[in-house]
């Protein structure tokens, strides 16, 4: 009997998938996250991959044949990695694939801010930019980025490449990231400092630590008092790391200038969430990542990857490497 594969969410190129997985297992596509219709689904799979769903405890130990979860992406929160350990089932992830695309994202969403893009789209479609020339609005008026200082929140692959891009811009860079070594700031010629000094300095405030539990609600009411008022806050890392009521009540009452969120508290945004009515934010829909570049990497690595595990092989990206010593 050929191995089996359950793919909860479908990406784009599922087809050319399709393609490379049946050579080696039945493939299963449910476009479901409902977690009764995985666990229903995955009962006889060898392999679940996986997008937004969360994988629980239930769906792991209902899967009495399961070998692996490959997340399509980098981060691993919506996955019971404690359950699929003590099963051995290992969890990877596809880290490397959207790393550029996310920095230029990033960088996209501070001009759009401080050139007031959106803003100018809607004056000029408006025909106030037509028939005859006036001033523009001072209100509309932009800054450059140039010896503006830029801090990071976490100094991994992806903030390391918004640094790159903001040093064409001539830009200062202050990163905050208890994890790296001091000579790394030497390396890259950013300055390591502490939170609170990296948001009382920062003019853009980003974003780009993993979700964990020391950096949920990391940017919380009191941080948010210590940034400028003229200061920018961007999220394009996870959403609950900011603290998304706290972070309203901050631009409702003009605490800091704006923000730019890729990534929210609960996702999809609700339909309700009174960051609609602010005219302070930018938001998309999580699609940071979301570039033709990056997602022939996603789709095809995350295959390669549930092919090793298929072979009896190991992962290059095991996130739980400790069940390794057990096999």
């Amino acid at each position: 009997m050929k191995p089996r594969i359950v793919v909860t969410e479908p990406l784009p190129l599922i087809d050319k998938e399709l393609e490379i997985l049946s050579t080696y297992s039945d493939v299963s596509v449910l476009n479901s996250v409902n977690e009764d219709v995985i666990a229903e689904a995955a009962r006889h799979a060898d392999i679940i991959m996986v997008v937004y769903a969360k994988i629980t405890r239930k769906i792991i130990e209902n899967a009495v044949r399961l070998k692996g979860i490959v997340r399509y992406g980098i981060g691993i929160d919506n996955i019971d990695i404690k359950a699929a350990s003590e099963r051995n089932v290992m969890v990877v992830n596809v880290p490397d694939y959207g790393i550029k695309s996310v920095a230029d994202h990033t960088m996209a969403l501070i001009l759009t801010l401080v050139r007031k893009i959106l803003a100018w789209d809607k004056y000029t479609r408006e025909r106030k930019y037509s028939g005859r020339w006036t001033a523009p609005p001072m209100e509309l008026i932009g800054i450059e980025l140039a010896d503006k200082m830029l801090g990071l929140i976490g100094f991994g692959k992806i903030g390391r490449e918004v640094a790159k891009r903001a040093r064409a811009f001539d830009m200062k860079i202050l990163v905050y990231d208890p994890y790296i070594p001091k000579d790394i700031g030497i390396e890259w010629n950013v300055r390591l400092v502490e939170l609170d000094e990296l948001l009382k300095e920062s003019d853009f405030v980003s974003i780009h630590c993993p979700l964990t539990k020391e950096t949920y609600h990391l940017i919380n009411e009191d941080k948010l008092r210590v940034m400028k008022k003229t200061a920018y806050l961007i999220n394009t890392a996870r959403g609950p790391i900011v603290d998304e009521k706290a972070l309203y009540k901050a631009l409702k009452e003009r605490w800091i200038a704006g923000a730019a969120l890729d990534v929210f508290e609960y996702e999809p945004l609700p339909s309700d969430s009174p960051l609609f009515e602010l005219d302070n934010i930018i938001m998309t829909p999580h699609i940071a990542w979301f570039t033709e570049e990056a997602l022939k990497r996603l789709e095809f690595t995350a295959c390669e990857e549930a092919i090793r595990i298929l072979k009896g092989e190991t992962p290059r990206n095991l996130v739980n490497r400790e069940i390794l010593s057990r096999k």
